[in-house]
């Protein structure tokens, strides 16, 4: 009897692996898109030791299971094609695993809060534009989608519940209208198949989808103490919660009248903890090949808890995920938030987020303009995808397009006056409009409505910026407010962004 105790131990005690048959992760399923012109790294799990054949279009490779059950291998960069078939044996396992109908073409994993997360469909209340018609033109069959679940874990995970599908109006009415424009703006252009991963969750802050080691190297400790805060807050609620349950439980027995009980605080799911849904939601993308990432999300980060620590904290979310995936300073492209009536910081974060600039190969797309003053979710989502789309365009794809707004370069001082210049600033014009929303602030930072006019020094069109009441000016913003009415555009119809020259 001791020696078959310790024998089931023993089993029990075995690396799962070391009992499995040889698996693949969900994100190489059927109806996949393999990441075009790059190694594309091909993994997944099995028995210790095993032997692996790796079987995708013209190539064959051979692998071994290593001590952990988990074994890899790399594709060698091929062009845009298919679709193929992917075939996984192990020398220890009786079937090999068939992938079909894959497609190589570019991978961009979209993710976010609400107006990343918002379908085709809309939320409720808050339709998209043209919603119906755009879903019943949703068939594009060298498009496909991967709509990953929102989920999160204390933990790093290694792979998600989800699989691929192809585009159909069925797919595409649940998946991120923005993410779903931009794909097929590149597609039409590019000609190439694009695979698009929605990783999205409402009302979530960037500490969420930032690792753990990240926050801890940049040593961000408000986001710690918030996040212990919403720990105890649930604990309280949820003894409160079991005490109002049992009393209310012995009230119904004496058949006595049960009162109500205001809402407590909940832990929002999970989805506040730091790096929860890093943990969760990208964590076990890291390892598949992509061209680069689009963003949207700053809305829940504009509270004054939060804001002042943006600009720091979404440049360590960009960094942290190129250091994730080892594939460079793949593009990541953001949207800076929309114009919305608010009491709190909007234009900090909007600034802040411009500020990320600096960091290579990203590109912002401005959507001041589309914005509506009492609505968090504007409908016009395919604006959005499109100003991402010809920033990938121009930046990523080389095609002789204009893909960026006005972008501030630099503020010099002039008599009584401040110079604006830009970049991406060729055929600036209100539309005949009047050219407000700047503001002028001397060395007390005091900052008051300013007079502005388009000028051209020689070849390159500045603003000029002045004001009676600021005759030594020293900083220059524009659209500073949570709801912005000025809109300055460039001869390619793109808006300038919130900025500030402190």
């Amino acid at each position: 009897m001791q020696i078959m105790r310790s024998l089931v131990i023993f089993l029990f005690a075995l690396p799962l692996a070391a009992t499995a048959e040889v698996r693949l992760p969900n994100l190489l399923s059927d109806y996949a898109v393999l990441q075009r012109n790059q190694p594309v790294r091909i993994w997944g799990w099995g028995r210790v030791g095993e032997k692996i054949t790796v079987k995708f279009h013209n190539q064959t490779l051979a692998t071994q299971v290593d001590d952990l059950g988990e074994w890899e291998t790399w594709l060698h960069p091929e062009q845009a094609g298919g679709p193929y078939s992917l075939t996984v044996s192990g020398d220890a396992t009786a079937h090999p695993i068939v992938r079909k109908d894959i497609l190589l073409g570019d991978v961009w994993l979209a993710s976010g809060q609400s107006n990343m997360q918002f379908p085709l469909s809309g939320f409720p209340g808050a339709p998209l534009k043209d919603g119906p018609k755009e879903i019943a033109a949703s068939n594009h069959p060298t498009i496909r989608l991967l709509l990953q679940k929102r989920a999160t874990s204390p933990v790093p995970l290694e792979d998600i519940s989800e699989t691929w599908t192809e585009c159909t109006p069925a797919t595409a009415s649940q998946f991120s209208a923005v993410a779903y424009f931009f794909g097929r703006g590149i597609s039409e252009r590019e000609h190439v198949p694009i695979g698009l991963i929605d990783a999205t969750w409402g009302g979530t802050p960037a500490h969420s989808w930032i690792s753990l080691g990240a926050l801890a190297t940049g040593n961000f400790t408000s986001v710690f103490d918030e996040g212990a805060q919403i720990a105890l807050d649930q604990l309280r609620a949820d003894k409160i919660r079991g005490s109002n349950e049992r009393e209310d439980a012995v009230l119904k027995s004496e058949g006595k009248p049960v009162p109500s009980h205001p809402n407590m605080p909940g832990d929002r799911q999970g989805s506040w903890a730091p790096a929860g849904l890093f943990n969760a939601m990208i964590a076990p993308d890291a390892r598949f090949t992509i061209k680069g990432v689009i963003w949207y999300q700053g809305e829940t980060d504009t509270d004054p808890q939060r804001s002042h620590n943006y600009a720091r904290l979404f440049q360590t979310l960009i960094s942290d995920w190129r250091q994730q995936w080892y594939e460079g300073d793949f593009p990541f492209l953001f949207v800076q938030i929309s114009s919305y009536h608010s009491p709190a910081d909007w234009p900090l974060v909007r600034d802040a987020q411009r500020r990320a600039l600096a960091l290579r190969n990203t590109g912002m797309a401005v959507t001041l303009d589309i914005g509506e003053a009492n609505n968090v979710h504007p409908p016009d989502k395919q604006t959005v995808g499109m100003r991402l789309a010809q920033i990938a365009l121009a930046s990523v794809y080389g095609e002789k397009v204009e893909g960026s707004s006005p972008e501030f370069l630099q503020a010099t001082t002039e008599p009584a006056a401040m110079r604006v210049w830009f970049q991406h600033a060729e055929g600036l014009t209100t539309h005949d409009l009047p050219l407000g929303g700047f503001e002028l602030a001397g060395d007390n930072r005091i900052f008051k409505p300013a007079m502005a006019k388009i000028e051209k020094i020689g070849e390159t069109e500045t603003v000029l910026v002045s004001s009676p009441d600021i005759p030594s000016p020293r900083f220059v913003r524009y659209d500073w407010s949570d709801v912005v009415t000025s809109y300055l555009y460039n001869a390619a119809g793109f808006p300038a962004g919130t900025f500030s020259s402190e």
